[in-house]
């Protein structure tokens, strides 16, 4: 931990607040219809929970040292609020790797902010959230409630589709990083205009599948935006991922469209029980596997 201001906190906090958000593999769909990019949240049951302890009458600011997009969110949330002198501290629990497409910076970023409006004493909306964490970074809309819709750059699209139905999610990792700052800095408008008539029958099948309740026309959905997404930012293991997704039964497979991980989405009552080793077996340069479920987005009260 590293204080950012050189006075001394005050030991006895006056309100805290502790909040548990969702990390994320990848994206159900992402990419650009008529101009305007979007993505489909795919919020997963791996949390972070992030607290907030306010201190009355100090000045200072303690925060997790490899953490400073969420110190940046809990100084933009006080400034919003009016506290600008209060202090504190700020402490995460994560198991979300960073730079993999899980959602890390979201969960840490929109917690902070949820968390420093609730030890306040105040309710965040929808959208301050969304103001003040798209301040800091671009931002996954797995802080919305539900399977959300949201423009993560500009945050003015933001709509909630609905609750997942159960779908079982086995988030692959084969190694690597990407520094999403610097991937949303670059230049795809290219390829994003001739995809966009993938993406919208990606966007149509996940909106019908939410709507009507039918994982099969989810998977289909984010495999074809997966498909899509090898234009902008390939993954090596992709067609061997969906052939086994295909020989399995599987309901399909997305992709982190800014990230490393490829999900597996599978009906939990229709699939055969598919174990670590066997993935390894099938996959020799898997790197890491978590065995999840798709869950709907926004914060919880640890």
């Amino acid at each position: 931990m590293v204080e950012i201001e050189a006075h001394q906190i005050i030991s006895c906090a006056t309100a805290m607040a502790t909040v548990r958000m969702p990390g994320t593999c990848g994206e159900l769909v992402q990419g650009r219809i008529d101009g305007v990019r979007f993505h489909v949240s795919c919020p997963i049951d791996v949390f972070s929970e992030v607290s907030v302890e306010l201190y009355s009458g100090a000045y200072g600011w303690t925060f997790p040292s490899d953490a400073p997009k969420a110190a940046s969110a809990v100084q933009a949330a006080l400034r919003y609020l009016g506290l600008r002198n209060a202090g504190g501290r700020l402490t995460i629990q994560s198991p979300l790797p960073r730079g993999k497409g899980m959602g890390s910076s979201t969960a840490d970023v929109a917690g902070a902010i949820q968390a420093v409006f609730t030890a306040a004493g105040h309710s965040a909306s929808a959208d301050e959230v969304a103001q003040l964490a798209l301040s800091v970074e671009p931002t996954d809309g797995s802080f919305l409630p539900g399977i959300a819709l949201f423009d993560h750059r500009t945050g003015l699209v933001r709509e909630c589709l609905g609750p997942p139905p159960p779908i079982d999610v086995i988030v692959l990792d084969f190694g690597g990083v990407v520094d999403t700052l610097e991937f949303n800095s670059r230049d795809y408008d290219r390829e994003l205009a001739y995809l966009e008539p993938q993406f919208a029958t990606a966007l149509e099948l996940v909106r019908k599948g939410i709507a009507a309740g039918d994982a099969r026309l989810i998977g289909r959905g984010a495999t074809l935006s997966a498909l899509a997404n090898q234009s902008i930012l390939p993954k090596a293991q992709l067609s061997r991922v969906l052939d086994f997704a295909e020989g399995i039964g599987a309901l399909g497979v997305n992709v982190g469209h800014s990230g490393t991980v490829i999900g597996l989405l599978l009906d939990p009552n229709h699939h055969t029980e598919i174990s670590g080793e066997k993935l390894r077996r099938e996959f020799p340069d898997l790197e890491n596997t978590r065995f999840c479920r798709l869950v709907s987005g926004g914060a919880r009260t640890a």
